[in-house]
């Protein structure tokens, strides 16, 4: 034990001697590296606290993007009840939280309904008031459709958000007067995304499916910057059409593409020209009824309707001389 306590004296004397040593070395220095020597100890303290603390900071990723303002609301005073640190993006459209919690948030928000979306769907006719009338019923199923069909919509991998309108006329119960339903959705796609003519057709069929009596045609599909995307004759060519008979339309456009290739091919050279075609088919089908009576050849003669009666009767006729004085009994 003397040992051992000698020995850290020793080494203690020793640090005391080069620390002095070092400070009589750093006076007899001249101002000028005297400054730089202390600049350049700042600036070697000054990285490792910055280091330090970028080690101990974590790394925020994107918890959820493209939230209302209700549900962000929500979901931030959640976060603030669970102690987890967040912050916004530059945008303000997202909310970030430690990269590590990202999954395990979103499974606990989750259970408490968070986000809830901006959109209704069927679960606004689980609440139904006791004595509600007819019309707020009406009216409520067309909201919940509504919405349904949005999240429907917005499930496509181009599309971040979607409103689907519904104008559905109340049945008179008279043929001629009633109105056929109409709809209108509009469409908010990602930034440098697009959809096709297909693409709008398949959601303008969708529609129309989920709404009894709305043709395809009644369908008009918008995007964010007001662009008709079902126009009339997208509403012809591809919303009114199905599956098989665009697929058609394609293959009569590809045939003409490829026959007018062949023919300018060798006149100008392949890749010197770019052929396209747009087929206009007509798919109109009409029904004709006629009543045609047969076999009499003259159009005059012919029967439209013969009923015929027949009586028969197995016992004799009545026979003998007709009068009173042949009914009456002899005396």
């Amino acid at each position: 034990m003397p040992g051992t306590r000698s020995g850290k004296l020793e080494r203690t004397v020793v640090y005391m001697a080069d620390t002095q040593f070092s400070l009589a070395a750093f006076m007899r220095l001249p101002m000028q590296q005297k400054l730089l020597t202390i600049i350049a100890l700042s600036m070697v303290t000054a990285i490792v606290v910055a280091g330090w603390t970028w080690t101990r900071t974590p790394t925020f990723a994107v918890l959820f993007t493209n939230i209302s303002e209700r549900d962000g609301g929500n979901i931030i005073a959640a976060l603030q009840q669970m102690n987890v640190p967040f912050k916004f993006s530059e945008s303000g459209g997202a909310i970030l939280v430690p990269q590590q919690q990202v999954h395990e948030l979103r499974m606990r928000l989750a259970s408490q309904g968070l986000p809830k979306g901006g959109l209704v769907g069927f679960e606004l006719m689980e609440n139904q008031k006791l004595g509600m009338s007819q019309f707020i019923e009406q009216i409520n199923f067309q909201r919940a459709l509504e919405g349904e069909l949005s999240r429907s919509i917005q499930s496509l991998a181009a599309v971040a958000g979607a409103r689907v309108h519904l104008a559905i006329p109340k049945q008179t119960g008279f043929m001629r007067d009633d109105q056929k339903p109409s709809a209108s959705v509009v469409l908010n796609v990602h930034p440098g995304r697009n959809l096709d003519a297909n693409q709008v057709a398949g959601i303008a069929h969708m529609v129309a499916s989920s709404v009894p009596h709305l043709p395809a045609a009644n369908v008009s599909v918008i995007d964010q910057n007001g662009n008709l995307l079902s126009s009339e004759k997208a509403s012809g060519r591809a919303a009114g059409l199905d599956a098989t008979q665009l697929k058609y339309v394609q293959e009569i456009e590809s045939s003409y593409v490829r026959r007018i290739e062949t023919i300018l091919a060798p006149l100008v050279g392949p890749g010197n020209f770019r052929a396209q075609v747009t087929a206009d088919v007509d798919f109109s089908q009409s029904e004709q009824v006629a009543e045609i009576y047969k076999p009499n050849p003259p159009a005059e003669a012919s029967i439209r309707s013969q009923q015929v009666s027949e009586d028969a009767s197995g016992r004799p006729a009545a026979a003998g001389v007709p009068g009173a004085l042949s009914n009456q009994p002899p005396v």
